[in-house]
């Protein structure tokens, strides 16, 4: 196994995420920020949970370009546009739908979710970076 999420004693317990992941390989896997958008260039989801479902998977084709996969992940980091902790539901939403496809370990492996005023975009509502660890 190259990587071990854990989540310790002493730290929230009720989150979506573990809180660290301890990688034993030899070859780091960073894909750039991963958007809902589509390879045939269609347009986005107006919505935040189809966007995140279709991050992830874009994030998964990149992973799966180099050789990994969400188990092999020791990092995700979330950008959205106009964040309020409200929208916590619509993210997590967007998730769940994709999890099983993905085979998404869940809870998440270590994440942030940065809000940001805007994207590169003003229709992108979610950006999702991965870092990966494999031999």
């Amino acid at each position: 196994m190259t990587v071990q999420l854990l989540s310790p004693p002493g730290l929230a317990e009720a989150t979506p995420y573990h809180h660290v992941a301890v990688g034993s390989g030899s070859r780091h896997v960073h894909v750039a920020g991963q958007v809902g958008g589509h390879a045939d260039g269609s347009p986005l989801a107006p919505n935040l949970a189809d966007q995140v479902a279709q991050a992830l998977r874009n994030t998964g084709r990149a992973l799966d370009g180099a050789g990994a996969t969400f188990t092999d992940v020791v990092r995700l980091t979330l950008y959205v546009a106009r964040w309020t902790p409200d929208r916590m539901d619509e993210l997590m939403d967007g998730v769940q739908r994709v999890a099983k496809e993905l085979r998404l370990p869940l809870p998440l492996p270590p994440a942030s979710l940065i809000g940001v005023e805007v994207l590169y975009a003003p229709d992108v509502l979610v950006e999702i970076e991965a870092t990966a660890i494999i031999d």
